[in-house]
């Protein structure tokens, strides 16, 4: 498990993807995983797409760092999430990193920085911004 600080500096760092051609947004039931560094190349990341099968709005994005610390998940078209005081988040949802309960804690999306969640490839650009990807590539629509 990470320190809350480890975290953070995790969270903070700039990065970069290594794919530089367009990313191909996976159609509803598929999922995909690009790789990132660090700025520096000191750290490596995952940033994670799968997509609801039934519900076409359903989509959860992930930045993992170490395989499998999860630092930041972004809800999209699921239920409501129940944190560990008992409190409900309806909605679009993000989870960040918390020492000792890993991303079981939400928050409302951030309007300011998400300002159409059921926009998927927009949501995963600004997903993408949010977690301090470099110079996002375009990200192409799935066909189906």
């Amino acid at each position: 498990m990470l320190t809350q600080a480890e975290a953070n500096a995790l969270i903070e760092m700039e990065k970069r993807l290594e794919e530089r051609a367009v990313l191909k947004f996976p159609a509803p039931g598929d999922k995909e995983s690009w790789q990132a560094s660090s700025v520096d190349g000191r750290e490596r990341f995952l940033m994670d797409v799968n997509r609801g099968r039934l519900c076409l709005i359903k989509c959860t994005y992930q930045e993992r760092s170490r395989l499998t610390e999860i630092l930041i998940r972004l809800d999209v078209g699921g239920p409501p999430h129940r944190n560990p005081d008992g409190a409900v988040v309806k909605g679009a949802h993000i989870h960040t990193y918390r020492e000792g309960y890993a991303d079981k804690w939400a928050a409302p999306l951030p309007a300011e920085r998400f300002s159409d969640p059921e926009d998927l490839v927009r949501t995963f650009r600004h997903f993408l911004e949010f977690c301090n990807v470099q110079d996002v590539p375009q990200i192409q629509a799935s066909l189906r």
